[in-house]
Parts: structure tokens; sequence; C-alpha cells
């Protein structure tokens, strides 16, 4: 006999006793980007690897270390996805969305990046992503981290904090960029290995470090907020005022830089402290040369992506309350005739009640054993039908979570008497 094939490591099953929470998740976010005008897309999973490397950056390390990068049968270089902002660029290039015109648009789905696997942490992990095109103003930015702010109110979810920073223009950013590597290189015997690494390709990325001695010598470090234009400032200060307008709490975190090369002005993160070391939740930004820098003309982006997994690890930590995704009711049915008579019945409620969730006892045995099934499986309501009753068409209509007798009703009348146990 051959042995069981494993999963991939860091790509993991979702059960069922987890998928509820991610449908809440999803539900809720789902209604309130459509509320605040935001269309699906859904774009490909795979993507030439130049689309990456070309928007990430070739310096970062997505693009260095964590891409999932293959040949096809033609020789082409194609990645999956390590996320979705470059995909839905892409796309909107290809389908003429972008150019002249205001497009609020969002995706979700899977996303790959080769990672040392650990909680909140994955090689195929979930994002919903969300973008915005065409608004250069702050008005949009506020309005982004505003609907952001809603999905958590919407979702009951407490223990996080937004911390905000401006990263400037590109020629702001490289100015800031040389002063920091000045620093940098004047303390360069306490930079652990990952941040000397990155000293010359990368220094921005130092400031996100997570090593204590390199977190602590950054504290000192000169500020990007002191080195933005002032169209920049200006836009910064904005943003602030609105948020403030609006009662959205937030820390101006400085050294916020995110990881990707697009961004600029404006960068979000939702952060936790009760997810261990992945305490980043959502995060975001603006990139307004991104779409000219893959070959379309200028235009102003701004987009946030949500990690689902890590959100549904929140909300099982905070103890946050999902949709009860039971059934209401399990159909008992002993007998030939019980059988066929069950599926008739079940038939009909389905049409009549739409939003009923109800079990089919396909298992067979007898009364006493389907009864054990429906009341382990949560239901409300067991429906009770054996030969007499498919005969007559008539059911047992027996509640299972208080002490109410069971009745006996004609079909007709089980309809009015199961609609109050489904809301």
């Amino acid at each position: 006999m051959s042995k069981l094939i494993p999963p991939i490591r860091g790509m993991n099953d979702i059960l069922p006793d987890v998928t509820p929470r991610l449908q809440h998740l999803e539900n809720v976010s789902r209604a309130i980007l459509v509320a605040y005008g935001y269309r699906e897309i859904r774009v490909p999973v795979v993507e030439r690897t130049e689309l990456f490397s070309r928007s990430i950056g070739e310096v970062t390390d997505i693009v260095e270390k964590e891409m999932y990068t293959f040949e096809d049968r033609n020789g082409d270089s194609l990645t999956l996805r390590p996320e979705a902002t470059a995909g839905m660029v892409r796309a909107g290039l290809s389908n003429g969305l972008l150019y002249n015109q205001v497009q609020r648009l969002w995706t979700s789905g899977p996303m790959f990046r080769y990672e040392r696997p650990q909680k909140g942490r994955y090689r195929q992990f979930f994002q919903i992503d969300a973008e915005a095109y065409g608004l250069p103003g702050p008005d949009i930015d506020a309005e982004m981290i505003v609907m952001l702010s809603r999905i958590w109110k919407h979702l009951r979810i407490r223990q996080v904090e937004l911390q905000i920073n401006s990263l400037g223009t590109p020629e702001a950013r490289a100015h800031y960029r040389e002063k920091l590597r000045e620093f940098l290189r004047a303390h360069q015997q306490q930079l652990d290995e990952d941040s000397l690494r990155r000293l010359d390709s990368n220094p921005l990325r130092v400031l996100d470090s997570k090593e204590p001695a390199t977190a602590r010598l950054v504290a000192d470090a000169p500020s990007i907020l002191d080195h933005l234009d002032d169209d920049s400032r200006r836009h910064f200060e904005l943003l602030r005022g609105m948020l403030d307008k609006v009662g959205v709490k937030y820390t101006v975190n400085p050294r916020l830089v995110r990881g990707l090369d697009y961004y600029s002005r404006t960068v979000f993160e939702w952060v936790t402290t009760r997810l261990g070391s992945q305490d980043a939740v959502c995060s975001g930004g603006r990139y307004d040369r991104l779409v000219a820098q893959l070959g379309g003309k200028s235009t102003p982006a701004i987009g946030f992506a949500m990690g689902v997994e890590r959100l549904a690890a929140l909300m099982q930590e905070e103890d946050t309350p999902v949709p009860d995704a039971s059934p209401h009711a399990y159909l008992v049915r002993v007998g030939d005739l019980a059988q066929i008579a069950g599926l008739q019945l079940a038939e009909l409620l389905h049409d009549a009640l739409p939003d009923l969730r109800l079990i089919l006892d396909c298992s067979g045995g007898g009364f006493a054993n389907q009864l054990k099934r429906a009341d382990k499986s949560g239901a409300r309501v067991a429906l009770v039908l054996g030969e007499d009753e498919a005969g007559s068409r008539r059911v047992g209509f027996k509640p299972l979570r208080n002490d109410t007798e069971q009745v006996n009703l004609a079909w007709d009348e089980v309809i009015e008497r199961l609609t109050p146990w489904l809301e």
C-alpha cells in the first residue's frame, strides 16, 4: 500500500471548523467594499516574472528570495503572484480601464511566497485587496483608511492600531536614502548581517528590521518626515486632518517604509500585539508612478491588502462572534416510502425557504441513531418522517434545543413553523 502524500510545507488545508470565520470576514469585507463603490475584478494567479521584478523591485526580498518562479514549455519565465497590486495594474492596462478614468477595484485570492512558515506566515496565503486609480488627493487615502476602520468595527476587531507615514516623492526619498545610508555606515558595526546586505541596495528596509540591536539603532536615525518635499508634506498634513475629523485614531511611525519599491507618499499598516511577530494584518499605500512604470500613462493610485489568515486568527484570539452556520433543521427518515418522500419534502422546503440550512440524513439506521446525528449536527429542529407520515404527507416537528414536545404537522404547515427558527 502506498504511503499518504503529505501537504506541501507552508500550504495549509483550511478545514470546515475554520471556514465560517473566513466566510464571515470575506462577506463583511465584500459588503463594505461594494458600499464604498468598489467593483470586483478577478486576475490570474500566474503572471510573467517581469511584472513583479519591474514593480516590486529586483533588490527586494520578495523578488530575490521568495517568489515561486518557473519556465513553462515555451521557455517563458512565469511566477505565482506574491502580491496582487502588480497584477491589478497589469489587468487595468491590458483592458483599458485606467487611462483618464477613475476606478475603484477589489479582488481576493491566494498569494505565494517561499518564506519560513510560522504562525501567521504561510507559503500560500490569502488576501483581500482593493485599489483606487485616478485620484491624486489625500481624500481617497483617508476614505480608504476609514473604510478599513469600518470593516474592523463590523467584525468587532478591537486590538488593532493604525500606523501611518509618508515616503514623499521618489526624488525626496532618494535624497533621504543617502542621508540614512550615511548614518548607517557610521554605525555599521552595530548592524545585523541582513541589514548590512541591504545597506547599499535598499537601506530603507533596515528601518523595518526586527533585530533588537538594529531596531534600537534606527530609533536614532534621521526621519524621512524631515526630508519630505512640500507637496508630500501638505498631502500628509491634510490626510492627518481628515482622519482627526472623523475620529480615526492613528500613530505616525516614521520608520514605516513597507517592503515594496513602488510606494510613494502615504503608507499605512494596521498592526496588533496579539499575533506574535507577525503583527501586520493590513498594509497599503500610494503608488502614483507604478502605472507608468508598467507601460501606462501616469496615473495616481492607492491600495491595500488584508491578510485573511492573520485577521481570522485575530478574530479567534479576541473571540469575536461569527454568524451561526449550523443547520436549522435535520430531516430524519425511516422506511422506503419515507426515503422518497423525504427528498421531496426537503426540496419543497428549500424552494419555500431559500435561507434554510437543512441536512437530509443519508446515513440510514433507525430513529434513535438518526436523532443522535441530528443533535450532534447542531440543528435546532428535527423533522421526523416515517412510513405513516410519508403516506399522509405529514412530518414530526421536534425542537432539539429546548423541552418543547414534538408535534405532527402537515407539510405546508412546516414552512410556517420553521420560519421563526431561521432568525
